[in-house]
């Protein structure tokens, strides 16, 4: 018949086993919920690129018809506003391509919350094994 030390051992064993396994099922639950919701921010951000390429086309076509009309017309009144129109297009195209390129950082999608807590709980079980 087995002690009481070695069966509690083995339960202290089991229940270690169980915790461990518990917490990397958890922390697995985490980075899925993480990634997920990064990729999300990501087809936002494709979103807003996709956006930016119809501004930007609109931008040129406008642009296009202010020189167009510019240099067809010596006083260059109509044209000017359709520049200053084409600017401002292109102004809004710059501003929606820097937001979509920086939410697409790679670092951005990266589960970097489940990371830390992994790296805490790594630390947090090693000091237990020392002590």
């Amino acid at each position: 018949m087995p002690d009481g030390r070695s069966q509690s051992a083995s339960s202290l064993i089991g229940d270690t086993l169980n915790s461990v396994s518990s917490l990397v099922r958890s922390e697995v639950d985490l980075a899925r919920a993480e990634v997920n919701a990064n990729l999300k921010r990501a087809a936002t951000a494709l979103g807003l690129l996709a956006g930016a390429v119809v501004v930007a086309l609109s931008a040129l076509n406008v642009l296009s018809a202010a020189l167009v009309a510019g240099l067809a017309e010596a006083g260059m009144d109509a044209g000017w506003a359709a520049l200053l129109v084409g600017v401002a297009f292109a102004a809004v195209a710059y501003g929606m391509i820097k937001k979509g390129t920086n939410d697409l950082k790679l670092s951005s999608i990266a589960p970097s919350r489940t990371a830390a807590n992994v790296k805490r709980d790594a630390q947090t079980l090693k000091e237990k094994l020392d002590a």
